[in-house]
């Protein structure tokens, strides 16, 4: 038996023609030879009927402080109402099929409220639907604790779903079937001559989710790269290739060369606050550097951090940025914030012990008259802190010199 799992994103499923091609993809795979357990999200976007953001929007106009088991609750209502529509349109096509929630699926996680973690996958119930030749389509997002309380995974759940599930299933291949031709090489809505990579490996895909690429959840990419499942992330409208995502290395004692440029993607950020903390004693920074001990302990993951005489700054992301504010002021530290730079990361294993990356980059926006406020970097990224306004004509300029656009 040949398992695969195949998760429909909400733009797929949000209108009657994109129901009609996810249903199309998991016929195709049945006559590939394939046994597909199909994983959906909520159907559609902000301001459409079903959506996540839609169901948050109508609890908070009778209560804004709506309670986040309460909410957890509400949340999953929009995975569960995809399963019972995108099962009748399988069913439509002559499939037989069975509808379950997450916590039916087997989906045991914590009790962190928004932002469960998966603990464990129990897969014998879906495995007895297949057997009894049924196909299962599972709501994504969602998962039971240990004491049958109903939890969500938080954004981009439904991509963990599918990776958690694979991994339990110890299925052949995770297809993430969303309104783009793979994971690109940058936003196609900033760069037109973007292009989808047609393989990645596990380690730049899962820097890339995380410095805001919104194909691929980065939990998702994780549980695949520790369990070495491959992923394929392909359009649920083309019969594009899409992209492979897996092992890139020695595989039958061979190793795979994939081309010679160092860059492999483009990801941005534009949600983060800059913090400047303000010393007590001018010139003296160790009278400001207790500002990250505080903001540590109340679970704040900083970014971009500049310490020097004069100046110790960070960046957090935007929704923790009122909570920073908070203990910074408990705690009477001077500061300055604000809101109109993005972060913009370069991603790719082939750029490690290369030089000449941050040249070239430095090359790219001087070219633009755009400053770079601050970099990093890692094994396979190096990041820039630039103005938002810059952001778009900084990526494009990146994007060019590197080449991205040139298969």
């Amino acid at each position: 038996m040949k398992i695969i799992v195949q998760k429909f994103g909400g733009s797929s499923l949000a209108f009657t023609s994109g129901r009609e091609q996810a249903a199309k993809k998991v016929k195709e795979a049945i006559q590939q030879g394939y046994s597909p357990v199909v994983v959906v999200s909520a159907m559609g976007r902000k301001g459409q009927p079903y959506a996540t953001d839609t169901l948050i929007a109508f609890a908070k106009q009778v209560n804004l402080d709506v309670k986040s088991r309460e909410l957890d609750l509400l949340m999953s209502c929009g995975e569960v109402i995809s399963t019972v529509i995108l099962s009748q349109t399988l069913n439509k096509l002559g499939l037989e099929t069975i509808a379950l929630t997450g916590a039916q699926a087997g989906i045991i996680t914590d009790e962190n409220f928004g932002e469960t973690r998966i603990i464990s996958v129990n897969p014998e119930r879906i495995m007895r639907e297949i057997e009894a030749g049924h196909i299962p389509v599972v709501a994504g997002f969602q998962g039971i604790s240990e004491s049958n309380e109903v939890t969500t995974l938080g954004r981009g759940g439904s991509d963990t779903t599918a990776a958690a599930l694979g991994a339990a299933l110890k299925a052949e291949f995770v297809e993430i079937f969303t309104d783009v031709d793979g994971v690109m090489t940058a936003d196609p809505q900033i760069v037109p001559t973007a292009r989808p990579i047609k393989t990645a490996s596990y380690e730049d895909v899962c820097e890339m989710a995380h410095e805001g690429a919104k194909v691929i959840h980065p939990r998702a990419a994780e549980i695949a790269r520790r369990e070495r499942i491959p992923i394929k992330v392909r359009s649920t409208f083309s019969d594009a290739e899409g992209t492979l995502i897996k092992d890139i290395g020695l595989e039958d004692g061979l190793m795979e060369i994939h081309g010679d440029r160092p860059v492999t993607g483009i990801a941005q950020r534009n949600n983060i606050i800059f913090f400047k903390i303000i010393p007590r004693l001018q010139l003296e920074n160790a009278t400001g550097l207790g500002a990250f001990k505080v903001v540590a302990d109340q679970g704040i993951s900083v970014d971009f951090i500049n310490v020097k005489p004069d100046l110790i700054s960070f960046v957090v992301d935007e929704r923790s940025a009122e909570k920073t504010r908070q203990i910074l002021d408990l705690w009477d530290y001077k500061y300055e914030i604000s809101n109109d730079y993005c972060k913009i990361t370069l991603v790719g294993g082939g750029m490690t012990g290369r030089p000449g990356v941050m040249a070239k980059i430095v090359e790219a926006l001087a070219g633009e008259a755009i400053p770079i406020y601050q970099s990093t970097d890692s094994r396979s990224t190096i990041s820039v802190l630039v103005k938002e306004r810059d952001e778009i004509r900084a990526i494009k300029a990146l994007h060019r010199i590197f080449e991205l656009d040139r298969e």
